[in-house]
């Protein structure tokens, strides 16, 4: 009309009106959509908030600590609360061992060793050192270091937290003689003096202090792997000099000498009254 009319219908007022009347659709449509937007902004946070209001477990298993109630609020600031301890797997477990720092250098990984716990002291567990760290721990001037020893349990006898004690296989012998490590640590009585003294009248009449007991010699090869142990020849000590191997702590391997299986060694004596 505008075009046919030479501009002069409708009026430039009218004209304007109405253009302004299609800017204001377009801003209330352009608002409606954006209206929907915050809606649907408010409606994902809303379901966010929902989805975080229950605490789900990352994995599968046996809870060992807990540390939250149910309904309980939960608030993460600068370090995330720690709410559950959980075991994903009890078949397979670790157990720290605390090597004293004079055994340590004989423990490898792949060494076998075995544990007793309180709740079995009749069985023995096998495990297998799989870590040995090289961080020391110093408990009352005692310095140790953590070795880690891999479990099977898959009869679930074992759980977190016992107390076990550990021996670690360093080293094997077959077939071996084994003497008792008191054999090893026996040394004969220093003899007597057979001599009285014969002194006079007035030495006999005083008091004398008392006369030392005899007294075990040293054994000066006690640190070597040469040492000597006692038997019984016609009823006197005849010495056996050996040469030790390894050790348990109560047995001691002989790797050479006259001692034989079955043969008997002095380990102590007895005084005669």
């Amino acid at each position: 009309v505008r075009k046919l009319s030479d501009g002069k219908m409708p009026s430039q007022y009218d004209y304007d009106a109405q253009k302004a009347v299609l800017a204001r659709a377009k801003a209330d449509e352009a608002g409606a959509k954006a209206s929907v937007s915050q809606a649907q902004a408010t409606v994902d946070a809303n379901r966010s908030d929902l989805q975080k209001a229950v605490v789900h477990s990352p994995v599968n298993g046996i809870v060992l600590e807990r540390t939250v109630e149910p309904g309980q609020t939960v608030a993460a600031m600068f370090q995330s609360p720690v709410l559950f301890t959980l075991a994903e797997d009890l078949t397979q477990m670790e157990l720290q061992a605390d090597v004293d720092e004079a055994d340590i250098g004989q423990v490898k990984e792949g060494q076998d060793a075995s544990f007793t716990v309180d709740a079995y002291p009749d069985k023995i567990f096998p495990a297998k050192i799989t870590q040995v760290r090289f961080g020391s721990e110093t408990v009352e001037g005692v310095v140790t270091y953590k070795t880690i020893l891999s479990v099977d349990n898959s009869d679930l006898k074992l759980r977190h937290g016992m107390t076990a004690t550990a021996q670690i296989t360093v080293d094997r012998r077959d077939n071996v003689v084994l003497i008792p490590n008191a054999a090893l640590r026996f040394a004969p009585p220093a003899e007597k003096s057979e001599k009285e003294s014969d002194g006079m009248l007035l030495s006999k009449i005083l008091p004398h202090p008392p006369r030392p007991e005899s007294t075990p010699r040293g054994n000066p090869n006690a640190n070597s792997k040469e040492q000597q142990v006692w038997t019984l020849k016609n009823g006197q000590l005849a010495p056996i000099t050996i040469t030790k191997g390894l050790s348990d702590g109560k047995m001691t391997e002989v790797i050479s000498g006259d001692v034989k299986p079955g043969m008997e060694l002095v380990t102590d004596t007895t005084a005669v009254p």
